[in-house]
């Protein structure tokens, strides 16, 4: 996982939304699935299915609110979220998808993509703090951001912003290969050579879909000749 991230709970199978699912959903919270091995791709995850019925969980502010206290960037108390904040930080979440389609696709990264997830940074900036320490002496510390839910958000765009300008690091982005998944995530295997978001969902069902494949093409060998 990335380092200092602990995503919560057992990581639900990504193409696991029944399909008699009413939609839009009232609340995505229990949706969300933890397989992208690092918070700007879990963040993107958070659009469900976009092979298919493009499932929205983040429906609500309060999702967005728990989200990320889910992913444990955002610890200050009484935090609340309202529509803007929602739409701003669904605008960076696709900003940070377009640019990791394009990094998969060895395409060029669209520049406002790069710009928008640029515009986050300057949220994860610490501030000095002079003040008196507890010996009465000056103390220089960090000043707590003025607003911790964009602070929050702007770590996801940080960590984005690290998997995109390391060449090493954007080597590694991976969209599932599952036929029924969108999965974003994180290549941390030695050889990078994952091609699964997890080998227990979509890595089995491949396995169990070739099996089949192969089982109905097979011709059965034919009876030996009965001599009389």
């Amino acid at each position: 996982m990335h380092a200092g991230y602990d995503p919560p709970g057992a990581a639900q199978p990504p193409h696991d939304l029944p399909d008699a699912l009413a939609l839009p959903l009232a609340s995505g919270a229990p949706h969300w699935y933890w397989l992208g091995g690092r918070p700007a791709l879990d963040f993107v995850n958070t659009r469900r299915e976009r092979w298919r019925r493009d499932v929205e969980t983040l429906v609500t502010p309060r999702d967005l609110v728990t989200w990320l206290r889910a992913a444990g960037l955002l610890t200050a108390p009484d935090v609340c979220a309202g529509a803007r904040e929602l739409a701003a930080a669904i605008a960076l979440r696709e900003a940070i998808d377009a640019a990791v389609a394009a990094a998969v696709a060895g395409a060029p990264i669209p520049p406002a993509a790069l710009a928008a997830i640029d515009g986050w940074l300057h949220e994860t900036a610490p501030r000095p703090h002079l003040a008196i320490g507890p010996d009465g002496a000056p103390q220089l510390a960090e000043r707590a951001g003025e607003d911790p839910l964009r602070a929050a958000i702007g770590v996801v765009a940080l960590d984005a912003a690290r998997a995109l300008g390391e060449p090493a690091e954007r080597a590694r982005l991976r969209i599932c290969a599952g036929v029924r998944c969108s999965a974003r995530f994180y290549d941390r295997s030695r050889p990078a050579t994952r091609r699964w978001c997890s080998m227990r969902t979509c890595g089995n069902a491949a396995k169990a879909r070739r099996h089949r494949v192969r089982a109905s093409t097979s011709v059965p060998s034919p009876l030996p000749e009965v001599r009389t």
